[in-house]
């Protein structure tokens, strides 16, 4: 009889434990973006294949119970010969859903994944803004967006590494 009652409490137990991670996408949208052509402006002969720059920064809000707002902020600078020829500036965010996840699992989750959700619709922005300001269609590679947040664990610890080590006057 006692095998009984305790059997009947397990599955309950084991049920909320193996419930699966739930990421809903609510939106996606454009926070900020900024195309500036300088070729054009300086009235650049565009000799050469430009040198691409792409720097990626990632940031996480929680917006209300469950629901988090996640920006991708992507800079990028074209060159030839050290001299800009456009610079392109892209916010691209999301409201997800999000639950289901531990709490120490939480931060991680929300910049691995949901920016790689996101990412295809963040690439043809790209490619369609630099097509349109006068420039083939710049077509991102694939971001490895847990690099991404392992370097950002690295640089903080170092950070407070380095902060630990300095004596406070």
């Amino acid at each position: 009889m006692a095998d009984e009652q305790s059997n009947g409490a397990a599955p309950e137990a084991a049920a909320e434990a193996s419930t699966p991670p739930r990421l809903q996408v609510i939106t996606q949208y454009i926070r900020d973006l900024s195309f500036e052509n300088i070729a054009v402006q300086k009235s650049m002969k565009i000799d050469g294949n430009p040198e691409v720059s792409v720097q990626v920064a990632l940031d996480a809000n929680k917006r209300d119970e469950n629901v988090f707002e996640v920006v991708t902020k992507v800079k990028i600078d074209s060159k030839v010969q050290d001299q800009s020829i456009f610079i392109m500036e892209l916010e691209y965010a999301g409201q997800f859903r999000v639950e289901n996840v531990p709490d120490a699992q939480l931060h991680p989750f929300l910049m691995i994944e949901c920016p790689r959700m996101i990412f295809p619709y963040l690439r043809r922005i790209v490619g369609d803004v630099t097509r349109d300001g006068g420039f083939p269609p710049l077509n991102l590679e694939n971001i490895d967006f847990l690099a991404i947040y392992r370097q950002e664990i690295a640089r903080r610890q170092a950070e407070q590494q380095k902060g630990e080590g300095t004596p406070v006057s």
